[in-house]
């Protein structure tokens, strides 16, 4: 039987650094994953987010971005490429091209860190001493290693719809979503959060009519309702998405005609078919054949693993992280969940703040936020200011034809610190890096103000948004 210091059950954003860091402080380190590729017949590491999630829908939002600006964008600047085609099938094979770069990249990363990698679904046997063991189950056969601590870092699943099964043929999930190889003629999404803008968009730019069924009577409601609202009229009024809020749901069916929707939306009955579906409705805890039960790793309502602020269960050295555990279901907040609990293994005190934690949206233009919306503020009752700034007179914005957006910073009234930065426009999802920096230093807008940005740079947008919170913008 194989004894480690640290086991690691799931190797996604979370797990997999967790065992690099657990290995890199010393510990000898298996990490446990079930995960396959695509094919079905090979190992491969990454979890959802690598290899159905975070990463392979980027490389989608890019080719489909170069598809649009081929077609609406490159005239503007003297460039005529005449009939433009697209092939979706050589786009998902770019796709699964990157995949498989990056989950080999953690193969090797695991061998440059001596980090055991085993195939198979872990699950928590019991206490034998003052070691657990845990059990390996892989295609019927069933092995144990035993560890001092273990980190469950299993993620999530996406959370299913009663109405329907997901066959990803017709009715899909995300996996399903990355992986069309002909553009469906008409494309229904339920749900419009990340999943749901980000797959809506791309199949809308490369030629499906593409229609977004939303259960919340408010669109994006987790952000700034200002920049929330201008991203709505962009997307459904220049882009084309058609997108309904507050939709009941009544009935889904799918037969040779494709998928036929009844839903309800303002009292008004509609029904649609589409040829594909995309369901999206956000994730559930995945603790399936954990045996959470067996060794009363205790749960909540909502199937989360119960941790306290530093992930320790209520087992003795059993931690948990990522989607599988509270918090935003991010993988950066899986991975440094991982480092930090790999660092208290080894007696450090590490820190992790969920108020400086970033949320991206990859549509475009992007979406980004850190901190308190100014809905929140209102309702704690803090006194704030604001200043905000458009991309639309920025010299770097305008040389890349993406002047549009609006970047928000809400600050204390009292002590000027920054309580939120929040944007929309051309690559916020780095902008936005600069908002987390100062709020993890406690930076007060005049802070962001009295740095010096470079000239021409999409960061003059908040560097002008932190001057007009003190009522003194340069260029508003």
């Amino acid at each position: 039987m194989s004894q480690f210091d640290v086991a690691v059950i799931g190797a996604g954003p979370g797990g997999y650094i967790a065992a690099i860091r657990a290995a890199q402080l010393g510990f000898k380190t298996v990490c446990i994953d079930a995960g396959v590729n695509k094919a079905g017949d090979a190992p491969a590491l990454g979890g959802t987010c690598l290899n159905v999630g975070c990463i392979p829908s980027k490389a989608l939002l890019q080719s489909s971005e170069h598809f649009h600006a081929a077609q609406h964008d490159f005239a503007e600047h003297g460039i005529t490429v005449g009939d433009v085609k697209f092939d979706a099938a050589k786009m998902i094979e770019r796709k699964d091209g990157i995949v498989t770069k990056l989950t080999g990249g953690i193969k090797f990363l695991f061998q440059k860190n001596k980090v055991e990698s085993l195939f198979g679904k872990g699950s928590l046997k019991g206490r034998n001493g003052d070691v657990w063991q845990v059990e390996v189950y892989n295609k019927g056969e069933k092995s144990v290693v035993e560890a001092k601590h273990v980190i469950i870092a299993t993620g999530s699943v996406p959370r299913p719809l009663p109405l329907i099964d997901i066959d990803n043929v017709n009715v899909l999930d995300n996996e399903g979503a990355l992986n069309l190889t002909e553009v469906p003629k008409k494309l229904g999404v339920i749900g419009s959060g990340v999943i749901g803008l980000e797959m809506g968009s791309v199949w809308k730019r490369v030629g499906s009519e593409v229609t977004i069924l939303e259960a919340m009577p408010t669109f994006l409601a987790a952000a700034d309702q200002q920049i929330a609202k201008e991203a709505f009229k962009v997307f459904t009024k220049e882009q084309g998405l058609a997108i309904e809020l507050g939709v009941k749901i009544n009935e889904i069916k799918n037969d040779k005609n494709g998928v036929t929707v009844s839903y309800e939306v303002g009292g008004e009955a509609k029904t649609e078919t589409f040829d594909k579906l995309i369901v999206s409705i956000g994730r559930i805890p995945n603790t399936e054949g954990l045996n959470a039960e067996g060794v009363g790793l205790e749960k909540d309502e909502r199937g989360f693993i119960k941790v306290d602020g530093e992930c320790r269960t209520n087992l003795p050295n059993v931690w948990a992280i990522g989607d599988v555990v509270r918090g935003p279901m991010l993988a950066h907040k899986a991975s440094d969940e991982g480092v930090a609990v790999a660092e208290r293994i080894a007696g450090q005190k590490p820190h992790l703040d969920f108020n400086t934690i970033p949320f991206v949206i990859y549509t475009d233009p992007e979406i980004a936020w850190v901190g308190k919306t100014e809905e929140q503020l209102k309702a704690e009752g803090v006194e704030y200011k604001k200043g905000t700034s458009g991309f639309a007179a920025n010299g770097r914005a305008l040389g890349l034809g993406k002047a549009k957006g609006t970047v928000k910073v809400l600050a204390c009234a009292k002590t000027d610190r920054v309580l939120g930065v929040h944007m929309i426009g051309p690559m916020v999802s780095e902008l936005v890096a600069e908002g987390v920096m100062s709020m993890e230093f406690s930076a007060s807008s005049e802070d962001i103000a009295r740095i010096v940005h470079a000239h021409p740079t999409l960061s003059e947008v908040l560097h002008e948004a932190a001057l007009a919170a003190d009522k003194r913008a340069l260029h508003g």
